[in-house]
């Protein structure tokens, strides 16, 4: 008996095996019919054929010329050919690293597939898709090649951006072409995964002309809405299932889950919703242990410390963070990665390299007493940041930073906290104003946060001390009326107000810390977390020590 993976492999390059059979059954006739001449005939041949061949392929290259350009509208058809290729990927379980609470989901995957026979057995359903969403850089397909490998079937993978095209027809054709290639693949081995990346590029909600005509993608979600149900309704010449129907997609995105198409998401086509998060303190540990593996690094190296420095860093940040590192160690002549690097490492990717500006005397104070009323008031009011660092050294777009970091993931924000933000935003313009009489712009970029934080608070949370509760923002603005604008409008202006006269209260009250890290920074120019911490338990301020 023929085996199956014989058969499969018969299936997908018949026609190449037919034009390789062709041309040996071709030549070994040419050599048969030249046998048969006389020799003086068979050296006219001989002699001739190189021209003769020449001629064939020119002629061939004319028609193929022609017809292309007159005929399938240009050359621009050539790019419905699918290179796509199934193959075996070696993704571990073990090698996925900071995303245990996914894992423990998708491992429930791998069993229902590997099980597939057992749980069609009792009549349940066989699963047919799974959708990821999670933010960039969280390992999205890292994880549908774990399944792959975990599962033992082949992985067939492509992007949500090769089916689009503005040709008419293309998408449709490329997703058809997938799905033949995965059931073949499936045939062979008894199943197949198919992973689309950037799902959302050809999933997002429909849209329909009310002339009649529908955009392009479109017909590509169409037919890829036809493949999946097609899944379902394959028989062998028996009426059993046939092997062809185990093909499982997985779709990931990071796009939000209401702008996929509600068909796509129905069960019976992606069955499974996995949504992936940001790696908690444990897991960034592993991550930041892993990749300090993959580098000389300094064997002292808290790896916890790490962790609570990058929270809400992804495993993509985390290996770039280690990455950058490295590229200092080395500028810096270090044989090892020291916490140095990484901390600076972290401060390239967050806020900026350095740039080298001439500024004035005074344009260094103000950016010194900006910075520092942004300090004295996130350390002393904010219940949930840390001041990590605060530098009058230019990076991106602004004169100085003041780095913060959150003690640890949250999840949703208070009252009080929104509050703290706001008035540190404003509290650049209050010490400026306090110091000089006059402020500069570099308050604009504080004032559109705050004002956006404040305008969030009032109009869609019901913070303001007027009772006005709901979501405004969700009616239509025709149908509020101007007398409610303006009463909303003004709890905004509120909120602004009263923080900003606490900010004012609270900077003429630590005046003298205020100056102190004025001049220590015009001396220094940057103020690292231990720096800033011994400034403030000088003069008697003093919160929970914390491992930066």
């Amino acid at each position: 008996m023929i085996p199956r993976k014989w058969k499969m492999y018969v299936k997908m390059y018949w026609v190449k095996l037919a034009i390789i059979a062709a041309i040996l059954l071709v030549i070994v006739l040419a050599v048969v019919g030249l046998n048969s001449l006389e020799s003086y005939y068979r050296n006219i041949t001989l002699a001739t054929m190189p021209v003769n061949l020449l001629m064939v392929a020119l002629n061939a290259v004319i028609f193929v010329f022609m017809y292309m350009s007159f005929m399938k509208g240009g050359f621009s058809k050539l790019s419905n050919k699918l290179r796509v290729h199934g193959d075996f990927v070696n993704v571990k379980w073990s090698d996925v690293i900071g995303m245990e609470n996914v894992k423990e989901e998708a491992m429930e995957v791998v069993q229902l597939i590997r099980d597939r026979a057992r749980v069609k057995k009792i009549g349940g359903k066989i699963l047919r898709g799974i959708l990821m969403f999670g933010p960039p850089g969280c390992g999205k397909t890292y994880l549908a090649k774990a399944i792959a490998t975990e599962a033992g079937m082949p992985f067939v993978s492509m992007s949500g951006s090769e089916f689009v095209e503005i040709f008419v027809g293309v998408g449709a054709a490329r997703v058809r072409g997938l799905f033949k290639k995965a059931r073949e693949l499936a045939y062979g081995h008894g199943g197949c995964i198919i992973f689309i990346d950037e799902l959302d590029a050809i999933a997002r909600k429909r849209v329909f002309s009310a002339f009649g005509g529908t955009e392009e993608t479109n017909s590509t979600q169409n037919q890829l809405l036809a493949e999946m149900d097609g899944l379902q309704e394959l028989k062998d010449k028996h009426g059993n299932p046939s092997p062809e129907q185990n093909v499982i997609v997985i779709g990931a995105t990071n796009a939000p889950e209401d702008t996929i198409d509600r068909a796509l998401r129905r069960p019976g086509r992606f069955d499974r919703i996995v949504y992936i998060e940001k790696p908690g303190l444990e897991d960034r540990e592993k991550l930041f242990a892993y990749y300090l593996t993959k580098v000389e690094s300094d064997r002292s190296l808290d790896v916890g410390r790490l962790a609570r420095k990058a929270v809400y860093k992804s495993p993509a940040d985390i290996e770039n963070i280690v990455k950058e590192a490295a590229l200092i160690a080395t500028k810096n002549d270090r044989d090892k990665v020291t916490l140095k690097d990484i901390s600076e490492a972290m401060e390239r990717i967050d806020i900026g390299l350095k740039r080298k500006l001439n500024m004035t005397p005074h344009e260094r104070e103000t950016t010194a007493c900006h910075e520092a009323g942004h300090a004295v008031v996130l350390y002393i009011l904010h219940p949930t940041n840390d001041v990590f660092k605060i530098s009058i050294i230019p990076r991106k777009d602004t004169l100085g930073v003041t780095y913060s970091q959150p003690k640890e993931e949250l999840y949703s924000y208070t009252k009080d906290k929104l509050l703290a933000d706001i008035k540190v935003d404003l509290a650049g313009y209050v010490a400026e104003k306090m110091r000089f009489g006059v402020t500069s712009t570099g308050v604009a970029g504080d004032f559109k946060d705050a004002m956006r934080i404040a305008h969030f608070m009032v109009w869609s949370l019901g913070m303001s001390d007027a009772g006005f509760l709901g979501d405004y923002t969700v009616i239509p603005e025709s149908q509020i009326s101007e007398d409610m604008k303006e009463r909303l409008n003004q709890e905004t202006d509120k909120i602004f107000k009263r923080c900003i006269k606490e900010v004012d209260e609270l900077l003429i009250k630590e005046k003298p810390i205020l100056e102190r890290l004025i001049s220590e920074l015009l001396s220094k120019e940057e103020l690292e977390y231990d720096e800033v911490e011994a400034i403030f338990n000088e003069f008697g301020k003093t919160h929970m020590k914390r491992a930066w």
